[in-house]
C-alpha cells in the first residue's frame, strides 16, 4: 500500500524555494482534507510533460528566469495580466513566484472537498472532479491496491458504488468505458440536475445552428440567427501524423449533433499507470458531430491554449463553455437519469458547419 502523506510532513515539504519557482509538493496522494494544509487560491497544474518557460516578464521576448518541468506540478497564481505584446490568439499570462507564465499549459484548479454521499442511485450518479487530480486506485486481489492513471479537475465520472479504500474512507465506484475502479469521495461532487437540465428549449430545433470557423478557432452559437453565444476553440492540427491513418484536422462540411454523453473515455479504454499513455477517462460533455471518425466537441483540461489548433481532430472547448453547449444544443439531454441508458442521448440533433 502507498504512503499517505501526513499533515507533517507536507508542513516541511510546504512551499519550494525560488529555485522551483514556488511550485506545490504535492507529489503523494490521495489529497485528503484531514491531512493537508491545502492551499485555498487560485492555483495552475502543469497540464503538459514539456518544461515551461518562466520569464521575467510576460513577454516571449523577456529574460528566461526557470522552467517547471513536472506535469502536474501545482504553482501558485497570484494574479492575471494581457499584454499588449501578446500573443493575440491567447494574450493571458500568469503572475507566478520568479516571473510570468503563459497560460497555455496551465490549467488553473482549486481544491475543493466534498461530503460523501451515503448511497448511490441505481441509475449511477454523474460527478466532477472538484481537486487538482485525483489517483485512481483498482483492488486486485492477489496484490491489493494498486495505482494507475489520474483523474483531472473538472472531468465528470459514472459513479456507480461506495466501497472503503485503502484509507478506510469511503471511496467512490466509478465505472468508465468498461471499467471499474475507485477514488476518494471528497474528491469528486454529485453534478446536480439543474446543471445538466436544457437551456433554451423552447427555440426548436430548426432555430438553432453552430457555426465553427477554422481560421478564426471560434465557435457561435445561433437562435433564429441571433448569436447568443460566442468563444474561442481548438480544432485539429492540420497534419497526418499516419500517412494511411486518418488526419488529425477537423473536416469541414454540414454536420449535426448525433450523439450527447456527459463522461466519455477517450482512448484504447484501459487503466495504465504511463503518465503520457493516450489514455483520457472522464473526458467532460461530449457531443459527437462527425459518425465516421467520431470528431465532438468536449471539454479539454490538457491544455489552456484556446485560439489555436491542438486537437486530433475535435473541438476542445473550456469545460465550463462546454456544459453551455451540452445544454443548450440538441438532442435534449433528460434528467433526471431513470437508468443506465439514460447515460447518453442519441438523435439528429443541432446543425454544425464547420467552414
Amino acid at each position: 500500500m502507498s504512503e499517505w502523506i501526513t499533515r507533517r510532513d507536507f508542513l516541511k515539504l510546504g512551499l519550494v524555494s525560488l529555485a522551483s519557482l514556488g511550485s506545490l509538493a504535492f507529489n503523494r496522494f490521495p489529497i485528503t482534507s484531514d491531512d493537508y494544509a491545502y492551499p485555498s487560491g487560485v492555483v495552475g497544474r502543469v497540464a503538459v510533460s514539456n518544461k515551461i518557460t518562466v520569464y521575467a516578464q510576460p513577454n516571449w521576448d523577456s529574460r528566461v528566469v526557470g522552467y517547471m518541468n513536472l506535469k502536474d506540478e501545482l504553482v501558485n497564481i497570484y494574479y492575471e495580466v494581457t499584454p499588449d505584446t501578446g500573443p493575440a490568439y491567447n494574450p493571458l499570462w500568469y503572475r507566478v513566484w520568479g516571473g510570468f507564465i503563459h497560460s497555455a499549459y496551465l490549467q488553473r484548479v482549486k481544491f475543493r472537498f466534498n461530503q460523501p454521499l451515503s448511497a448511490i442511485p441505481e441509475a449511477g450518479q454523474l460527478c466532477e472532479v472538484t481537486v487538482p487530480y485525483s489517483e485512481i486506485y483498482k483492488k486486485d486481489i492477489y496484490h491489493g491496491w494498486q495505482r494507475y492513471n489520474r483523474l483531472y479537475y473538472e472531468t465528470t465520472h459514472w459513479v456507480v458504488g461506495i466501497d472503503e479504500g485503502p484509507d478506510k474512507k469511503p471511496w467512490y465506484r466509478i465505472h468508465d468505458n468498461g471499467l471499474e475502479f475507485n477514488v476518494p469521495a471528497e474528491h469528486l461532487r454529485p453534478v446536480p440536475d439543474e446543471e445538466m437540465s436544457p437551456i433554451t428549449p423552447e427555440v426548436p430545433w430548426s432555430a438553432k445552428r453552430l457555426e465553427i470557423s477554422i481560421q478564426e478557432q471560434s465557435l457561435t452559437a445561433f437562435e433564429y440567427d441571433q448569436v447568443v453565444f460566442k468563444t474561442q476553440v481548438s480544432t485539429g492540427l492540420p497534419i497526418r501524423p499516419d500517412p494511411n491513418g486518418i488526419p488529425w484536422d477537423t473536416p469541414k462540411g454540414s454536420f449535426y449533433i448525433l450523439n450527447k454523453q456527459p463522461s466519455t473515455h477517450m482512448g484504447d479504454g484501459r487503466l495504465t499507470g504511463d503518465p503520457e499513455a493516450y489514455e483520457l477517462p472522464g473526458v467532460p460533455w461530449t457531443m459527437y458531430f462527425e459518425p465516421v471518425t467520431g470528431v465532438a466537441f468536449h471539454g479539454a483540461y490538457w491544455h489552456n491554449n484556446f485560439g489555436l489548433q491542438m486537437s486530433h481532430g475535435c473541438v476542445n472547448m473550456r469545460p465550463h463553455e462546454a456544459r453551455w453547449l451540452f445544454r443548450w444544443a440538441y438532442p435534449i439531454f433528460e434528467v433526471p437519469i431513470q437508468d443506465r441508458w439514460g447515460w447518453e442521448k442519441r438523435g439528429r440533433g443541432t446543425p454544425v458547419e464547420v467552414f
